[in-house]
């Protein structure tokens, strides 16, 4: 396997781990999402079925990640996939199903390390001219590639997907509202840090840069450099670093130049953007050589990053006081309504007590000692399945691709299984989280730190 291709691999991998908790995060309280009754729908556009659709069921398509493929380059796993989404399929069937409509579904396993062009008949192929369903829901694996899989799934084939880890460049290559993702979009989360600074000062007296990887220039320019001029704040010289691979030497000393230039203009807060340009290696260097930088981001990777510089002994931590808008915290969600209605259905399938969001398990496979990541499948099949059955059955009778995205533009609230009290769709917004939080970087909080709430959680749905 090339070094480009492990890397692409591997950032698809990074994302699956925080899938449950990080991006499809928040909850609220019971919804009649799964068993749904008829509700008063939108405009309908067809009064026809779709795709997949009959009198009585519904065909979808589950896309689920092969870890076996996978594991020798991680330390994590997701035992009992199909058994788990089952059983949230089953919820919601033996409570009549979505409008009298009953789920039937089509499960599909790909490996992550599949060129690009295999997964797209692996995939889209097989569920869209093959099996013939009326949405896919679940994990696609090239989600940190091309989004070619989407594009293939809801633009050429006009079929809904419901799934994580999607950016706003992956929506605009779609038509509006086939792509549904219940969490946040990295620009959205953007938007909402400076609104929040905005709203608590710390942006007074600061002149704020952007440090970016060259793959995000697009959101940089359409989303974050607004934001900023929004909330009435001063910037200095955009970076943008292009990093390819585990050699960082070039990006590294073009970093150099910009804080030199950052010096000079005055810099005194950083917004950083990007899994990679969120890394000790860059963070290290721009708080040495800018002292006393108050530094934001929009990516939740830092936190591994900051943690892993506690392990270390790193004193001061770079990452300390690093602010971000955050989610629906792992303890808050752990005593929430949503969590107990996804892991009762949970325990009346398989006959067991879910392992909740701040539990840490470990499981033998082949000798390895693995991190069993069994709540992440459980958050993953609740809240999508949830979110499925919520639009299908706003939909009314006549189940189609034209009436789905109908629905969703006139959703409005919606319960998000994935944690916290606020979530909304409605045009232009296909992203449902609205729960969010300002919260800062703590390298104090046991074990090796952690966020550090900063405000109560607020309904941004801008």
């Amino acid at each position: 396997m090339n070094g480009r291709r492990f890397l692409v691999v591997f950032v698809v991998l990074l994302a699956l781990v925080g899938a449950a908790c990080g991006s499809s995060s928040k909850g609220a309280s019971p919804s009649t999402s799964s068993g749904a009754t008829t509700t008063t729908g939108p405009v309908v556009v067809s009064k026809t079925l779709g795709t997949g659709v009959t009198a009585n069921s519904i065909k979808v398509g589950f896309s689920l990640i092969d870890f076996k493929c996978i594991q020798q380059f991680i330390d994590f796993t997701r035992p009992n996939q199909q058994a788990i989404y089952q059983a949230f399929i089953d919820d919601v069937n033996k409570k009549g199903g979505i409008n009298g409509r009953k789920i039937v579904p089509d499960f599909n396993t790909e490996c992550p390390l599949t060129p690009t062009s295999d997964l797209l008949v692996q995939v889209c192929t097989h569920f869209t001219d093959d099996d013939k369903v009326f949405a896919v829901v679940g994990n696609l694996s090239d989600a940190a590639q091309d989004s070619a899989m989407h594009t293939c799934i809801a633009k050429q084939h006009k079929t809904p997907v419901v799934t994580f880890q999607v950016t706003q460049a992956m929506f605009d290559q779609v038509p509006p509202g086939m792509l549904i993702f219940p969490g946040t979009t990295p620009e959205r989360s953007s938007a909402v840090l400076f609104e929040l600074l905005k709203k608590q000062g710390v942006l007074e007296g600061k002149k704020v840069a952007v440090l970016a990887q060259q793959t995000s220039q697009v959101s940089v320019k359409s989303v974050v450099l607004p934001a900023i001029k929004k909330a009435g704040v001063k910037t200095g010289t955009t970076a943008y670093l292009t990093i390819n691979g585990p050699d960082t030497t070039a990006p590294q000393a073009a970093l150099d130049s910009f804080i030199e230039r950052w010096k000079t203009e005055g810099v005194n807060a950083l917004f950083i953007t990007g899994q990679d340009a969120v890394t000790k290696q860059f963070v290290e260097k721009v708080t040495k050589q800018l002292p006393g930088v108050t530094l934001l981001t929009d990516t939740g990777d830092a936190l591994s990053q900051g943690q892993d510089e506690t392990k270390a002994g790193a004193n001061p931590n770079p990452y300390q006081g690093l602010y971000l808008a955050g989610g629906f915290g792992a303890a808050d969600y752990a005593k929430s309504d949503n969590w107990k209605y996804c892991a009762g259905i949970y325990k009346a399938a398989l006959g067991k007590d879910a392992p909740g969001p701040l539990s840490v398990l470990k499981i033998n496979v082949g000798g390895k000692e693995l991190t069993d990541q069994t709540y992440n499948t459980i958050n993953d099949a609740c809240q999508m399945i949830s979110t499925f059955s919520e639009i299908v059955a706003k939909i009314g009778p006549y189940v189609n691709a034209q009436n789905w995205v109908s629905t969703v533009n006139s959703f409005g609230p919606i319960v998000n299984r994935g944690g916290g009290p606020y979530a909304s769709l409605r045009q232009g917004k296909y992203d449902d989280d609205d729960t969010f939080q300002l919260q800062q970087f703590d390298s104090t909080l046991p074990p090796n730190g952690n966020w550090k709430a900063l405000t109560d959680y607020q309904n941004i749905s801008s």
